[in-house]
C-alpha cells in the first residue's frame, strides 16, 4: 500500500500546524514554512547548534524549508530557478561585495556607515541583533539566502523523517472528550469512563508476508473491550485538558491486567484464523531444505578434506537464511496507545 501525494500533502500539513510551524507559501505541489523550534529538532540534525542555543539561552533561529509533494509540477513552476537558488525577497547581491569586518563594502565610501540589516517591516536591525553577530562580531547581511528544498515522495527519505517523528512523539497520548453542557446554568458534573487504546500491528510472515491493524479499547471501569475502537471515538472532539464540570469515574482494572486482557482477546482472536497459509509455508521449508542438503551433502562427499570446513560453514548459514524465510510465524506489536476519557452518559455513536 502506497500513499498519493494528496495523502502525503495532508500528512505533511498536519505535521506542520500540529508542531506550530510558520507557513509561508502553500501550494497543491508544495509548501514553503519556517519550522518551530521542536519541528527544526525534528527534521534538521544540528546538534552542535541547538546545544549552544540551550547554553547560551538566546532566540533560535529556525530553518526555512521546501517540501515537494509533485515534483513534475513544481519544475513547471520554476522553470528559471535552480533547486536552492535565490527566493523572492532576499537580497542576491554577491557574496564577495559584502562587507569584512573593518572594511567597508566595495564601491562604499571610506566613511560610509556599517550596513546594517532590514528588520521584519522595514525596520533596519542592528548588526549586533543576530546570534553570530552578537558572540561573534562583525557578520556580513548581504548574501545568497538558499532555502533547502526536498521532495516529500513515498519512499523519500524526508517522508520516512517524519513519519520516525510522529511515531516517537505519538505514541502515548491522554485525551478527554469535549464537553459542552446543555444547560450553561447547570451545576451539576458528568462522569466520564476511561478507555485505555492500544493499536496493535500483526504480521503473518514466512516467505510472504500480510500485515493487519486492530485497534482495540478496554473500559477500566467494566472491563468491556471494543474493537475497531479509534473509528468508534472518530467522531468525538477531545481536548488534552479535562473539561469543567466533569469528574472521572474510578478505575476498577489496573493497566498492567488491562493490557493482560487484551493481549489475549487478540490471541483468542488469531487463533480463530485459517492457517493452513502456515501449513503451506512449513511444507515450502520442509522441501527447500531437502533441496539444500542434498546439494551441499554430495558436494561434501566429494570435496578435499581442506575444503570441508568452507562448505560446511556454507551450509550452516544457507540453513539460517531458509529457517528465516520460510518459517511461519505470527508478530504482533504495539504501535501506540492512550487513554481516552469519554462522557458514561451519552457514549459517542459508531
Amino acid at each position: 500500500m502506497t500513499m498519493t501525494a494528496d495523502q502525503i500533502r495532508s500528512f505533511v500539513l498536519r505535521y506542520l500546524e500540529a508542531e506550530q510551524c510558520y507557513i509561508m507559501e502553500k501550494h497543491p505541489a508544495y509548501v514553503t514554512v519556517k519550522l518551530s523550534p521542536s519541528a527544526d529538532k525534528d527534521l534538521n540534525h544540528r546538534p552542535y547548534y541547538w546545544s549552544f542555543v540551550e547554553r547560551t539561552g538566546v532566540t533560535p533561529e529556525t530553518m526555512t524549508c521546501t517540501f515537494v509533494f509533485d515534483p513534475e509540477t513544481y519544475r513547471e513552476l520554476q522553470p528559471h530557478g535552480p533547486p536552492g537558488g535565490p527566493q523572492p525577497g532576499v537580497s542576491t547581491a554577491a557574496p564577495g561585495l559584502a562587507g569584512t569586518a573593518g572594511q567597508p563594502s566595495a564601491g562604499s565610501s571610506a566613511g560610509a556607515p556599517a550596513q546594517t540589516g532590514t528588520a521584519p517591516g522595514g525596520g533596519q536591525a542592528p548588526q549586533g541583533d543576530s546570534i553570530l553577530g552578537r558572540y561573534f562580531g562583525f557578520v556580513p547581511t548581504s548574501f545568497t539566502a538558499r532555502i533547502p528544498r526536498d521532495e516529500v515522495t513515498y519512499g523519500s527519505r524526508r517522508l520516512e523523517q517524519l513519519f520516525t517523528a510522529v511515531r516517537a512523539k505519538g505514541k502515548y497520548v491522554r485525551l478527554f472528550e469535549q464537553h459542552v453542557p446543555e444547560q450553561p446554568r447547570r451545576s451539576a458534573t458528568v462522569p466520564y469512563d476511561t478507555w485505555l487504546a492500544v493499536n496493535y500491528k500483526v504480521e503473518l510472515a514466512c516467505d510472504m508476508k500480510r500485515s493487519e491493524i486492530h485497534s482495540l479499547g478496554i473500559q477500566l471501569q467494566t472491563g468491556v473491550i471494543r474493537e475497531r475502537f479509534m473509528d468508534w471515538i472518530a467522531p468525538v472532539a477531545f481536548t488534552p485538558q479535562l473539561p469543567a464540570h466533569v469528574y472521572i469515574t474510578p478505575d476498577r482494572i489496573a493497566l498492567p491486567r488491562a493490557v493482560l486482557y487484551l493481549e489475549e482477546h487478540l490471541e483468542s482472536k488469531l487463533a480463530k484464523y485459517d492457517h493452513r497459509w502456515a501449513k503451506e509455508a512449513q511444507l515450502r521449508l520442509l522441501d527447500e531444505q531437502a533441496r539444500i542438503r542434498d546439494y551441499y551433502e554430495a558436494l561434501l562427499k566429494t570435496a578435499e578434506p581442506d575444503q570441508r570446513p568452507d562448505i560446511e560453514s556454507q551450509y550452516a548459514g544457507r540453513s539460517r537464511e531458509i529457517e528465516w524465510q520460510y518459517r511461519p510465524r505470527i508478530r504482533i506489536s504495539a504501535i501506540n496507545c492512550g487513554l481516552f476519557h469519554v462522557s458514561s452518559a451519552k457514549p459517542p455513536a459508531y
